[in-house]
């Protein structure tokens, strides 16, 4: 019954936000899958209109309903160029909660979510066989961005060049941490998030690195959960809400002055996503997520705003190496930063920031949808990789490791030689210097 009465608290706010669309087309001109399809049903204004009648369509064709709606990559483009201020994210992520809630999971997310990514211990343990196993059915195709693909045919990994599991999680380099503030005076906590954690661990230590260099102190708990982006885009409030207490309680523990985090879709998850879907929560719930979102700042923001960085004003011509940007949706869009990031690679005197046409274009990866719509991603992916390509440079950085992952199976599969770095691991290396 209290699972039925939070439905329809959804349903009413998401009629309440649709009355806000006046059908101006706008969002037409900025959808990165409009772009490829040209279908008005892949576009904002055709997904709300088809919202409009959600009552009736659920009940008609919710399948039908909940494979338009998931035909998106939630980039936020539609959202930050609408002229009538349309949460168009927030509508379509709560859309989702009506339908699953209404038509509940299929199997394989049910496993997926609810019987492992809820439990962050059985999903690192999963991830512990996964890494046994993935030499058996991947081998590596380019040493220089450690990509691998399928050595058999696969639905999932067929053409796909993907960077594998890290051969040792950060979890488990670092199980945890409580350092008091330095010189700073301030005091973090480290939300590490999965894909860092267990494909990236060296933009984590690279970021408590940085840290460290500056005099911040910092929270590291044991056993840290996923954010819960990938359920609550799944329409599984259930998961979300069970990792958003979840991750409450690892941090809450502990005073810090800010939570920090080195992915730009966990940054905006936790500052944007946990406090518009936990608003109707009984207890102390909402007010906790409410201060903890305040705290949140990603990494490139917190070092430019709170901290201040070190700057190398020594250039090195011979050794100068040519590096664009791209910005994350979720860290331009969603949040608003931008420079920040770019400030962190020019504080380098190794590099030479190179901009690319259309930087803050969405390059196609979009969680979930990458896996279920690979050729349209790949389809965008590609117009990422002939902007990064026009800008001549050998490195390509970027805030978001899901960001990194699409980029490096563009560039693999081209064959061309360009890297993949996150600014903070570009920045650190200035301060080896």
């Amino acid at each position: 019954m209290s699972h039925m009465k939070e439905l329809v608290k959804l349903m009413k706010e998401l009629n309440d936000q649709l009355a806000y669309c006046m059908r101006c087309g706008t969002c037409q001109s900025v959808c990165p899958l409009f772009a490829q399809t040209g279908h008005e049903a892949d576009v904002a204004r055709g997904k709300l209109a088809l919202l409009d009648g959600l009552v009736q369509e659920m009940f008609k064709n919710p399948k039908g309903v909940y494979e338009r709606l998931n035909r998106c990559l939630l980039c936020g483009s539609c959202a930050a160029n609408c002229p009538s201020g349309v949460k168009v994210l927030d509508i379509f992520i709560k859309a989702r909660a009506i339908l699953t809630g209404y038509m509940g999971l299929p199997w394989a997310k049910r496993f997926i979510l609810r019987g492992m990514l809820s439990h962050p211990e059985a999903f690192d343990r999963f991830a512990q066989w996964a890494l046994i196993f993935q030499k058996l059915f991947a081998r590596p195709v380019n040493d220089k961005l450690g990509t691998s693909c399928a050595r058999f045919g696969s639905s999932l990994l067929s053409g796909r060049h993907f960077i594998p599991l890290a051969p040792e999680p950060f979890h488990r380099r670092i199980p945890s941490l409580n350092t008091k503030a330095g010189s700073s005076e301030i005091k973090v906590a480290f939300f590490v998030g999965c894909l860092i954690d267990k494909i990236f661990p060296n933009i984590a230590q690279a970021t408590l690195d940085v840290l460290s260099y500056h005099g911040v102190g910092v929270f590291l708990p044991e056993n840290q959960g996923c954010c819960g982006i990938p359920a609550i885009s799944s329409g599984d409030t259930m998961t979300f809400n069970r990792l958003v207490r979840y991750n409450l309680d690892q941090f809450d523990s502990s005073d810090f002055d800010y939570l920090i985090t080195s992915c730009a879709t966990c940054t905006s998850t936790i500052k944007k996503i946990w406090p518009m879907m936990v608003q109707h929560d009984y207890g102390d719930i909402k007010t906790r997520v409410e201060n903890i979102a305040q705290k949140t700042l990603d990494i490139n923001h917190f070092l430019v705003s709170k901290i201040g960085l070190k700057t190398d004003t020594i250039k090195k011509p011979e050794n100068i190496k040519l590096v664009t940007y791209h910005d994350p949706c979720h860290l331009k869009k969603s949040l608003g930063v931008s420079s920040e990031p770019r400030a962190l690679i020019k504080a380098n005197g190794h590099y030479r920031l190179q901009e690319m046409p259309d930087a803050d274009a969405c390059c196609g990866m979009g969680g979930s949808f990458n896996l279920q719509y690979y050729k349209i991603s790949s389809d965008i992916g590609k117009l990422k990789l002939e902007s990064i390509k026009t800008s001549g440079c050998s490195i390509v950085a970027t805030g978001c490791p899901a960001c990194m992952i699409q980029i490096a199976d563009m560039i693999s599969q081209s064959g061309d030689s360009i890297t993949v770095k996150h600014p903070v691991e570009i920045y650190a290396d200035s301060l080896k210097d």
